[in-house]
């Protein structure tokens, strides 16, 4: 019944989002935009378009690989279309087939294998659906789980992920508006059980844009720039875990919540800084990746891990992530120091039709992208958009990974490098800066500094490098540049930079604050 009126009372909101806020614009771009050869990334990674019929309005919000080859894809504007000869290249033959409609915003798509349902996410539920009969289209619509709330705002999305081993599937809520919780769980993670209840899971969320698992069964989320989030983010959710935004932290107080999720946290101090929060509130996980405002994206969204076995190249347990603004799509890759989960963002694919929302990927290793430009725009041009990006059998030279060191950095790449140019410590370039916490929108780059490389050791035939780096700043993204670097055949990077976001040191943090 809830859901019903829920659906009754918002329905209006169900076919348009306002324009971006006029506090969301105030906070102007950082740092350049990178610029990155598309041309030349196609050689190692193709984009295929799949043709949309002019009829269907396909701003995609989830995307699922059924068992039977087929794809499901799930709509903004409450419908699931089952896709049939998808993956045919070039594309020829593709049908479309509403399957589903009257729900209220798909953003995420999940099967489960067990009783073979096509769960979807909602913003005020997850519904399953089923063709039992066999007519071609879901004839069956259960609610599954209704146990959080909305008002109606435009900003509460609700993203779901995966299924975990165990059955059970985890949602992001964002808040009402951009900076407060005005309904129950808005600003919290919360997992579902295969019972259909719902248990709060990790609070502090503000704009999630997308949430998947890793290839070992870590769970991260995308948060998206605004208060107490001074860049976009990936971000890992744990249970207890505080992820930085105090909105919802009121939610506390709800008995189910005293029971599964203990005391409240401290809250944080504005005008201050993640790393020195994060000291005094135990709960709080800094996010592992910050992508840099405007120089890497503006609008994170959807997550996918490589577990292709090489199907899809060579960035195996990487996790690839999405932003709706930019059209493109990052690398990472994660490393634990000192118990603290941080990694580095790589510049991956560019050139997707539209904003890039929901990211799948696929059973032969291909990647599916969802597009959607309603409401924040895109550089992507068009409206809406379903791609699928695949590998070409090619390794362009590349950055494949990017570590601390006790004194600096260890990276490793796709080709042997030019040991004469990488030995010499002004081929690498480094800036770092960081980002205030604070209650007010966004935050311009701070605490500004120029680690310099002294000393410089190429090992493992040239695919190793470790760089000797004074200077670095715990709590800051360590944006490296080496646009001189080329291959030992003479090939330069596909793409020469890299943001590493520190927050611990091995053996001691020996960098500065």
């Amino acid at each position: 019944m809830k859901s019903i009126l829920n659906r009754l009372v918002i329905a209006a909101f169900a076919l348009s989002v306002a324009a971006l806020p006029a506090f969301a614009q105030k906070n102007a771009a950082n740092g350049p935009m990178y610029k990155p050869d598309v041309a030349e990334e196609a050689k190692y990674y193709k984009i295929v378009t799949i043709p949309i019929p002019e009829d269907i309005t396909l701003e995609v919000g989830g995307i699922e690989c059924m068992p039977d080859g087929t794809l499901m894809v799930g709509t903004r504007r409450g419908d699931i279309y089952k896709v049939e000869n998808a993956y045919s290249d070039p594309p020829k033959d593709v049908k479309f087939t509403k399957w589903a409609t009257g729900l209220h915003e798909v953003l995420g798509l999940a099967y489960n294998a067990k009783d073979g349902y096509l769960y979807a996410g909602t913003r005020q539920d997850i519904t399953k659906l089923k063709d039992k009969k066999g007519v071609g289209y879901a004839d069956t619509y259960d609610i599954f789980c209704d146990q959080w709330a909305i008002t109606g705002d435009y900003h509460e999305y609700g993203f779901i992920s995966p299924f975990d081993k165990d059955g059970n599937l985890y949602a992001v809520l964002c808040l009402t508006g951009s900076f407060n919780s005005n309904a129950p769980w808005r600003g919290w993670g919360v997992k579902i059980t295969p019972d259909g209840k719902m248990h709060p899971f990790a609070s502090g969320i503000r704009s999630p844009g997308g949430i998947a698992f890793d290839g070992s069964g870590n769970l991260y989320y995308t948060d998206n720039q605004g208060p107490w989030n001074g860049t976009s983010s990936m971000k890992l959710l744990k249970q207890g875990a505080f992820e930085g935004h105090p909105g919802g932290n009121k939610w506390y107080d709800l008995p189910i919540n005293q029971k599964e999720m203990g005391k409240r946290p401290t809250d944080p101090q504005t005008n201050s800084r993640i790393y020195i929060e994060m000291e005094k509130i135990p709960e709080f996980i800094p996010p592992p990746i910050w992508l840099p405002h405007s120089r890497l994206g503006q609008s994170a969204s959807g997550i996918a891990a490589d577990t292709s076995d090489g199907k899809f190249g060579p960035y195996g347990k990487q996790i690839f992530v999405g932003d709706q603004h930019h059209s493109n799509v990052v690398r990472c890759s994660l490393e634990t120091v000192n118990g603290r989960t941080q990694g580095v963002a790589i510049p991956f694919k560019y050139g997707f039709g539209s904003g890039v929302l929901p990211m799948k990927q696929a059973p032969d290793g291909s990647m599916w992208v969802g597009g959607t430009n309603r409401g924040w725009g895109s550089v992507g041009p068009k409206q809406f958009a379903l791609e699928r990006l695949v590998w070409t059998g090619k390794n362009a030279f590349e950055i494949f990974d990017m570590k601390v060191t006790a004194d600096g950095f260890e990276l490793k790449f796709l080709e042997p490098v030019d040991t004469q140019l990488a030995s010499d410590p002004a081929t690498w370039q480094f800036e770092s800066y960081s980002y205030l916490y604070r209650s007010d929108y966004g935050s311009p780059e701070v605490d500004a500094g120029t680690p310099t490389v002294k000393k410089v050791n190429v090992l493992d035939g040239g695919k190793t490098v470790r760089l000797t780096v004074e200077g670095m700043k715990i709590g800051s993204i360590h944006e490296l540049h080496a646009d001189k670097l080329t291959s030992k055949e003479g090939q330069k990077l596909l793409h020469p930079v890299a943001y590493y976001t520190l927050w611990a040191m091995p053996k001691g943090e020996q960098a500065s604050r």
